[in-house]
């Protein structure tokens, strides 16, 4: 399918330059026909079925993949003009640093759709539009590199989860990077692992039945017509208690991936360039069933201040961006936080529920101390008492699993492997000095 689509490209190109050398400008109405689609199998027809691509959007869509896998077909656009001696501006495009091609921008898409018709122009300049499906499904990437230029200056950029698709099938994993910045989180864990408080279990349950039920709710019960699309949610609650296995469980039980937002390909000194970041993952977010998790969530979605200057001006603008965009996310988002009150209210008032994750009481504490230690191939000693330690000492699980690992550790080593009361007391204060708490030996 993509060698027709490219073979399709090459001759609309042809038919381009060459009215475009005769100088008469004239360009047909209609391109010549694409190749047909509907019976074709490969992940590249199947997205083309799927999102009805017109034979305008199939043309860009070619365009932007020609790049990575037939760079050569694109060498025309290099043509220089001999009156100005650069290229001709018609073409748009630019070269690489490194890759020594032309790089398509949408003014080529342009000039290869309408050519100097300006009314067409407008026309085509549609299909950049967030509500169609070519960059609103997150397939195309327009890459802003200068704001202050023309909106159509925008080079031309295939996803890389679009581009993995299809070269390795729908079922790749995208790969963490400035393209795509996020990661997949997965657990072998099950929601029997989770231990959590009735009523923290039963709010996770109305996400559960929100994912499960949201078709027949928006369109057979007709919802859609009073409430937003998508699910947000607020975790909230001290570190290690739950938040992040809840997120992932539930990915795991709807078979729906979960990626964890990674700030460090995020948020950027530079303005304006944490909103673009953003823009690119929720871009390719945009129409898949994923869940995207927003760990220390505060770092992105702190609160507005009144602006005493260009960074703070700008500060405010990103969150209000981001409010935006979280609101139309069609999906499930779920922010993390271990302090609700750093967030601004404007996003408090749009979560769907805000879920508290508690310190678990000491009897959740005993459950979590004997099924970590449960099944282990590592003797304990007989003086250790579970409901004496989960009594005395209020810790999460994840400072339990943290306490584990160290008398492990402290174990292996000894002939023969065994766990003492005093590596686990150990292990606790450690636990305990990281947030400010001492125990005495």
């Amino acid at each position: 399918m993509i060698e027709a689509e490219l073979a399709w490209l090459e001759a609309v190109m042809t038919e381009r330059f060459a009215s475009f050398s005769d100088g008469t400008g004239i360009y047909p109405e209609k391109l010549s026909c694409p190749p047909p689609v509907a019976h074709r199998l490969g992940p590249y027809a199947a997205l083309v079925r799927k999102h009805h691509l017109s034979h305008e959007e199939r043309l860009t869509l070619a365009l932007a993949l020609a790049p990575h896998v037939a760079p050569a077909l694109l060498d025309p656009f290099l043509l220089q003009n001999q009156a100005t001696g650069r290229r001709f501006s018609e073409f748009g495009g630019i070269t690489g640093s490194v890759h020594g091609g032309f790089l398509p921008t949408a003014e080529t898409a342009l000039f290869l759709l309408a050519g100097d018709d300006r009314a067409r122009h407008i026309t085509v300049e549609a299909l950049f539009a967030r509500d169609r499906p070519l960059v609103g499904q997150g397939i195309v990437i327009l890459d802003h590199r200068h704001p202050d230029e023309p909106p159509m200056s925008a080079t031309l950029r295939l996803s890389s989860s679009a581009l993995h698709e299809f070269l390795r099938g729908p079922d790749h994993v995208p790969e963490p990077g400035p393209d795509f910045p996020a990661r997949r989180i997965v657990t072998s864990l099950g929601w029997d692992d989770l231990v959590l408080d009735e009523s923290t279990l039963s709010q996770v349950d109305m996400i559960a039945r929100w994912v499960q039920h949201e078709g027949t709710l928006m369109r057979d019960w007709d919802l859609a017509r009073r409430l937003k699309p998508g699910y947000r949610c607020l975790f909230y609650g001290p570190p290690g208690t739950g938040k992040t296995l809840t997120a992932s469980l539930l990915g795991q039980r709807f078979s729906m991936p979960v990626y964890r937002v990674d700030l460090s390909l995020v948020v950027s000194k530079w303005i304006g360039e944490t909103e673009k970041n953003l823009a690119t993952l929720f871009d390719q977010a945009q129409g898949r069933n994923w869940i995207l998790f927003f760990d220390e969530a505060d770092a992105l979605f702190g609160k507005r201040t009144d602006a005493q200057s260009s960074n703070d001006r700008s500060a405010n603008q990103q969150i209000a961006y981001l409010l935006q965009r979280l609101e139309d996310f069609p999906g499930l988002a779920i922010l993390a936080t271990n302090q609700r009150d750093h967030f601004d209210e404007a996003f408090a008032r749009r979560f769907q529920s805000a879920i508290r994750f508690p310190i678990p009481d000491a009897p959740a504490r005993q459950r979590l101390w004997r099924e970590s230690f449960a099944g282990l191939g590592v003797a304990l000693s007989p003086e250790i008492d579970f409901a004496a330690i989960a009594e005395k000492y209020e810790l999460s699980g994840g400072a339990i699993i943290n306490v584990l690992r160290y008398a492990c550790l402290m174990a292996v080593e000894r002939t023969p492997p065994v766990v003492l009361s005093h590596d686990l007391l150990d292990g606790i204060r450690r636990e305990l000095q990281k947030d400010g708490r001492f125990v005495s030996k």
